[in-house]
């Protein structure tokens, strides 16, 4: 199994994204909620859960990836079902399809309470770790 960078970098260290558990079945992510994750009016922005999604998924989605290959993100959508102010929350990735050349994720982001956020489904593209964004 490929091993994750020790660092994931870019917008995953911007908004303090920590990957608890990470395997080709099953990530875990957390993520504090704070002011810098607000939209204008003090909630949670639902762009930051989409961030905290994709990269739930993505990282599964490279451990699920044969030898030589990495995932990158497709389509994403979501659904924003509790406003959320502030805390920690939980984004737990399975697959749903795992093919040769894509992927699909399912996402649920729980805050504290275990109460459901953020529902999310990624679709990932399998392709050549050469042709993959660089980690750089």
């Amino acid at each position: 199994m490929p091993s994750l960078p020790d660092n994931l970098g870019g917008v995953a260290d911007l908004l303090d994204i920590a990957i608890e558990t990470a395997t080709p079945e099953r990530v875990v992510a957390t993520m504090p909620v704070t002011p810098d994750h607000h939209q204008p009016f003090g909630l949670l922005h639902g762009g930051v859960s989409v961030v905290l999604a994709e990269t739930a998924a993505s990282v599964g989605g490279f451990l699920a990836a044969p030898d030589g290959r990495a995932a990158a993100g497709l389509e994403v959508n979501a659904n924003h079902v509790r406003p959320v102010r502030d805390g920690t929350l939980t984004a737990t990735a399975t697959p749903l399809h795992t093919g040769r050349t894509t992927q699909v994720w399912e996402v649920k982001i729980r805050n504290a309470d275990d109460q459901l956020v953020c529902a999310s489904r990624c679709t990932l593209a399998i392709v050549d770790q050469t042709d993959a964004p660089s980690a750089a």
